[in-house]
């Protein structure tokens, strides 16, 4: 099931993360990556992804979008959009839907290849603050 997306302006989330793949630093793999989402106070931030000899170090473009966010004063992330170098829209791998659901609000909503969907739905029963502060909380409940 789709979340609803009639109160959501995504072009302009569109748009943000296309014109993030102009910045994209692909020399190995040629897939530029851009990314832009909204944040609770209405701003967009984008990011495009930047590789690196060293495979491993690469950031993806949700990164390098989420760094951006942070330089300019955070936020939690209300939509996300993510374009390849077509334009088509992409999921976030797997760590990227862990990195976004960090800095993601109770109800944030990803554009994906299937249609809208909620965080929760992308990344079912996530680990994250909430689930170290509730651990903090109560630390002898931690090693039941």
């Amino acid at each position: 099931m789709n979340a609803n997306t009639s109160d959501v302006e995504w072009e302009p989330l569109r748009l943000a993360a296309t014109a993030a793949l102009a910045n994209a630093y692909v020399p190995y793999s040629k897939f530029p990556v851009g990314a832009a989402a909204r944040l609770e106070d209405g701003s967009i931030v984008s990011g495009c992804n930047v590789e690196n000899a060293s495979y491993g170090v690469t950031l993806c473009a949700e990164c390098t979008m989420i760094g951006a966010a942070r330089m300019n004063g955070g936020g939690l992330i209300t939509e996300f959009y993510c374009v390849d170098g077509q334009g088509a829209i992409l999921m976030p791998c797997g760590r990227c839907r862990q990195i976004l659901f960090e800095f993601s609000a109770a109800a944030t909503r990803l554009m994906t290849p299937s249609g809208v969907k909620t965080m929760d739905q992308v990344l079912p029963d996530a680990f994250g603050p909430r689930d170290l502060a509730r651990i903090a909380a109560a630390p002898g409940e931690a090693s039941r």
